[in-house]
């Protein structure tokens, strides 16, 4: 199963994400954790990357595109993969459907996990606490929330009107929005068939 996983900074897409690969068996595949593991091993493209993400900003689509193509090339990408965090952009969604058409291997679904600012916002704010992330200040956090409503939702259209698009509602327990996130990716297998 080839799937995107879409919502805000705060909806749980890295959780739901770790779910589902446990689930299917397949790869996850987060743009933040390839972005935070370059930044700590001060690679060039971390470095790069750390700029705009201390700033709560999008990295450049062509830097993000190279990064997230080498990361599918490798093999545990080959049974599927949930892409968490990418694409953020329509030019990203094309430069993917691309690459997945090159390979014949195109996407089955895009989960959007729906949650509101407010509940995203304290989400964030208790995972600052918990874990120490520095991209995690509520200031930060609303300019990434921004940033999702002016560059990102345009992806929801995107992917809709290629029928490809799924709502899960992304408030309550983990294993609630688990449960109602696995029966949307079994109707898609349903749809499939």
């Amino acid at each position: 199963m080839r799937l995107v996983l879409l919502g805000p900074p705060g909806a749980g897409k890295g959780t739901q994400a770790k779910h589902i690969v446990s689930e299917y068996g397949i790869a996850h595949v987060s743009t933040g954790d390839i972005f935070r593991d370059n930044v700590r091993r001060a690679t060039a493209l971390g470095t790069e990357a750390k700029n705009y993400m201390d700033r709560g900003e999008l990295a450049p689509d062509d830097v993000v595109i190279k990064m997230v193509g080498d990361r599918l090339a490798q093999d545990d990408c080959v049974r599927g993969f949930v892409l968490d965090g990418f694409p953020r952009t329509v030019p990203q969604a094309l430069a993917l459907e691309d690459e997945l058409a090159s390979q014949q291997r195109p996407l089955h679904g895009v989960l959007r996990l729906v949650v509101d600012d407010e509940q995203a916002v304290q989400r964030l704010l208790g995972r600052r606490e918990a874990e120490g992330r520095a991209d995690d200040a509520e200031d930060v956090i609303r300019h990434r929330l921004h940033e999702y409503h002016t560059k990102t939702e345009p992806l929801e259209f995107f992917y809709a009107e290629r029928g490809l698009l799924r709502d899960v509602d992304g408030i309550g327990e983990i294993g609630e929005v688990t449960d109602r996130a696995l029966s949307v990716l079994k109707g898609l297998g349903e749809e499939d068939a």
